[in-house]
C-alpha cells in the first residue's frame, strides 16, 4: 500500500507539479503541515478554543486534510531520498514488537 502512495504521489510531482521541492524545503513543508494538523488538534482536543473562522471546515474532514498533508510531504521526502516507505513501515514495526513488547 504504501508503495502505491509513493508511486502516485511521484507521478503527480513528475506530471503536474514539474518536480520535486529540495529536501530542505520539504522539511520546512513538513514543519509547516505538522503545525496545521497541531492547531487543529490543539483546538478540538485540547485546551485551546476555536476563533470565530478558524475552523471552518467540518472537523474530521479538517483533520483528514492535514493529516493526507503530513503523509503527502512525508512521501515526497521518502521518494527524493531513495527511501522505501513499506520496508521501513515493517522494519518499524518490527523494533516496536521486539524493543517495546513489555514497555507498555
Amino acid at each position: 500500500m504504501l508503495e502505491d502512495i509513493q508511486k502516485a504521489v511521484d507521478k503527480w510531482i513528475r506530471e503536474v507539479g514539474k518536480g520535486y521541492f529540495s529536501e530542505l524545503t520539504n522539511m520546512a513543508v513538513l514543519t509547516e503541515e505538522v503545525g496545521e494538523l497541531a492547531r487543529v488538534i490543539a483546538r478540538v482536543y485540547g485546551d485551546q478554543k476555536a476563533k470565530p473562522g478558524d475552523l471552518d471546515k467540518d472537523v474530521h474532514a479538517q483533520l483528514a486534510e492535514e493529516l493526507a498533508d503530513v503523509i503527502w510531504v512525508v512521501t515526497c521526502i521518502a521518494n527524493q531520498t531513495g527511501t522505501n516507505l513499506s520496508e521501513a513501515f515493517e522494519a518499524s514495526l518490527k523494533k516496536k514488537y521486539t524493543r517495546d513488547r513489555n514497555r507498555f
